[in-house]
């Protein structure tokens, strides 16, 4: 494990670390499968990372090494960091509750049979709020029940409840702690992108772009049309104000001149009869 420690920054552009005091071996399974052929994961203890890496000649590669703590995972990849931490919170899964966690769902525990047989477990479900009966020998929910909604806390007695009855409340997602790109180190906290909100701010640069080429007639492929018609639309203002007859203009020009002309006779009419 020392010796690809020495290799594998060598061989990749790219070293992502993940923590792994909060991350459970169901979480990174289905994520070595997706990822598979992209990155290459690799799980060691921190003081041996530590002694590899300080031998080891790629920069930044000691800034990294002095933030690890107990066991980390490392990622080595070609991908962009930022791309590989979207990757990962698109991975998310459905897992199974511990006391203390917190409901990603609402938690609706349908009625059917639990295949459980009567005893203790009758009190823990009588304690967790799900109503219960016994038919055919076995613990059967009465009603559908929703003990926990969702922001709530999971207590230790409904999570062995749901464990049991299979059913998975948590949405559990991995995210990068730190990650070094070609010399650069990156932290938790700057690697976070919110994809949506980034595609808008980018539409509304696009237009703001726009809208400002226009105005100040700088040409390009994408506004040619839109300046075109704007100096179209101005051109023919400039020739009906000043009466500067065209076949485009003509018309305008004298419905204008009409028009003025019929309020002159009018005031002139009014003008007479006081």
């Amino acid at each position: 494990m020392y010796q690809q420690l020495q290799e594998l920054p060598k061989k990749y552009k790219v070293l992502a670390v993940i923590k792994m005091d909060k991350v459970r071996s169901t979480q990174i399974l289905p994520l070595r499968k997706t990822l598979k052929g992209d990155v290459e994961f690799f799980s060691i203890k921190d003081k041996v990372a530590k002694r590899a890496f300080d031998n080891l000649d790629v920069p930044g590669v000691k800034e990294i090494a002095d933030k690890l703590r107990g066991q980390c995972m490392f990622l080595f990849t070609n991908m962009s960091p930022f791309k590989l931490n979207v990757l990962l919170a698109k991975n998310k899964i459905m897992m199974a509750a511990r006391g203390g966690d917190i409901a990603s769902i609402d938690i609706t525990v349908p009625e059917k049979n639990t295949g459980i047989a009567p005893g203790p477990m009758l009190t823990e479900f009588k304690e967790a709020g799900i109503p219960t009966k016994i038919d055919q020998g076995t613990i059967w929910i009465a009603k559908d029940t929703t003990p926990v909604l969702k922001g709530e806390s999971i207590n230790e007695k409904l999570a062995s409840i749901l464990g049991k009855l299979d059913i998975k409340p948590v949405e559990a997602g991995i995210s990068l702690y730190s990650a070094l790109e070609e010399g650069s180190v990156y932290a938790e906290e700057e690697m976070i992108i919110d994809v949506e909100k980034i595609r808008e701010q980018f539409g509304q640069a696009h237009q703001e772009a726009v809208s400002l080429s226009i105005e100040a007639a700088y040409v390009t492929a994408d506004n040619i049309s839109q300046i075109l018609s704007k100096a179209a639309q101005s051109a023919r203002s400039v020739s009906v104000e000043s009466g500067f007859m065209t076949d485009d203009t003509k018309e305008q020009i004298l419905q204008k001149a009409d028009a003025q002309a019929k309020a002159v006779i009018s005031q002139a009419k009014d003008y007479k009869a006081a």
